[in-house]
């Protein structure tokens, strides 16, 4: 086992662990909100179920590691999202107690990560295809 082969797995891990309590949180305080405030800003308020979900389940994917580089895709537009239409106007590192852009920036290059990576390593999807290569 390598530091680099460890190291993404920690990262995936993360990355996976943060969308997950983000999507547990969106549902836990009333996605009402989140839909009332995607529709402030110009995004339809179904939108705001469907990153939950992807959160919530992508979460839990990218932490077993399943799919990785599917969800790491479906990350990296929701932090571009994120960064575009809630984000940018506040700058890198925010205003009047409102949080900026960096934190997404760095979620962002996590999924760019899993993307670009050519194997994933310490995951279920690993296993899986470890077990196709030997038949």
């Amino acid at each position: 086992m390598k530091k680099n082969e460890i190291g993404q797995a920690i990262l995936r891990v993360m990355l996976g662990f943060i969308f997950f309590i983000h999507g547990v949180d969106k549902f836990r305080g009333g996605i009402n909100y989140i839909v009332e405030y995607f529709e402030s800003l110009g995004i339809p308020g179904f939108m705001a179920y469907v990153v939950a979900i992807i959160e919530l389940v992508g979460g839990i994917a990218l932490i077993l590691g399943i799919g990785t580089r599917i969800v790491a895709i479906l990350t990296a537009l929701i932090m571009v999202g994120a960064i575009f239409t809630a984000k940018l106007s506040l700058g890198l590192l925010g205003v009047d107690g409102m949080a900026g852009y960096e934190i997404d920036l760095a979620l962002l290059a996590m999924s760019i990560y899993l993307i670009l990576a050519r194997k994933i390593y310490l995951s279920l999807d690993s296993l899986m295809f470890k077990k196709q290569e030997n038949n």
